[in-house]
């Protein structure tokens, strides 16, 4: 159980943790998404919480953009603005505390049912004056958190604030951009794979149409590295990234997933053999010859594939089929 602080502030300890956390910040650059799961992540170690999120607001939704500890499972998930605290927290722009969710109307009650939360403490998150999202921490337990936590959340949600204005500063439309795509590959990153993976499966439910998933592991990225350097390491990532892309249709979303590991949501198939028969092109369109500064580089992935609803209708269940039929081919390729 979390135990509640009284304190206004945080302890020195912690406020040398978060000046350590402007640093790892800095070096992760304009990558905005990469910066909102490494706040998730240290703002829940920081203040004990079960979970951590970054929501943004799009449109009428909420949208989990990163997330940490028991949230693990719900990147990508979308809940309506009106009716939750997230949504009031941007409406108001202010700190928002929810001791106990069951006694509590301005909370989404099935949503926290669902995710095994009672107590919540959000802060808002602002891009030129204007709150946009929330930094949120949770626990299953009643009145979890007190003004030091909220003091750590309003700390580290400046963190996120400021990354959002560099990133975008030039042009503040590039804010949801810059947070749902891999700056080196211009792919969809992690969020957004999960986000439209997630708006496609509940499509698809009501439709009753498969959607194919495909996961792509990259073969020998680190031989490129430390053979040729990491030039040309993301000189391999880029043309990796590329060739999905062009092989990918406008009804897809590719995405790098991280590091050397691609994803792909087929949003619009008849059958498991047209996901299979999408994976055989994307295989023969990797394979192609690719040099870099006049030296052929290694190029090839090892490539898994999962059908929604023949494999399974729950997000967590198809993304594991998927990662190890992708794994049985990475194992066949080293048996050779």
């Amino acid at each position: 159980m979390i135990a509640a602080q009284d304190a206004n502030e945080p302890r020195p300890e912690t406020l040398v943790e978060i000046i350590h956390a402007q640093t790892e910040i800095a070096k992760l650059g304009l990558d905005l998404g990469a910066v909102m799961d490494f706040v998730a992540g240290r703002v829940q170690q920081l203040t004990g919480a079960v979970a951590a999120v970054v929501e943004l607001a799009e449109d009428a939704d909420m949208v989990y953009r990163a997330v940490s500890g028991l949230a693990h499972a719900q990147l990508g998930l979308r809940l309506k603005r009106v009716g939750s605290l997230s949504g009031l927290c941007v409406q108001t722009g202010q700190i928002l505390r929810c001791d106990d969710s069951e006694h509590d109307e301005r909370v989404d009650l099935d949503a926290c049912r669902r995710v095994g939360v009672r107590s919540m403490l959000v802060a808002p998150l602002s891009h030129h004056g204007t709150p946009v999202g929330v930094l949120k921490i949770a626990s299953p337990d009643v009145a979890a958190f007190g003004d030091g936590h909220a003091r750590i959340l309003e700390l580290m949600s400046g963190l996120i604030a400021a990354s959002m204005y560099h990133a975008s500063r030039h042009n503040p439309d590039d804010l949801y951009y810059r947070a749902t795509h891999d700056p080196l590959t211009g792919l969809a990153n992690r969020s957004l794979f999960y986000d439209r993976l997630r708006q496609c499966l509940s499509l698809a439910a009501r439709r009753g149409k498969p959607v194919g998933i495909v996961n792509l592991d990259m073969n020998d990225l680190k031989l490129v590295n430390d053979r040729y350097g990491h030039r040309a390491g993301d000189a391999t990532l880029c043309e990796m990234a590329a060739r999905i892309a062009r092989i990918s249709r406008r009804s897809d979303t590719a995405a790098r997933l991280g590091g050397d590991e691609f994803g792909v949501v087929l949003a619009e198939v008849e059958s498991r053999a047209d996901v299979t028969t999408h994976a055989e092109r994307l295989n023969n369109e990797i394979r192609l010859p690719f040099s870099f500064e006049n030296v052929v580089m290694p190029l090839s992935a090892s490539i898994g594939c999962a059908v929604y609803p023949e494999d399974g209708t729950d997000i967590d269940v198809l993304i594991d089929r998927a990662d190890q039929s992708m794994y049985q081919a990475k194992r066949a390729r080293q048996a050779l």
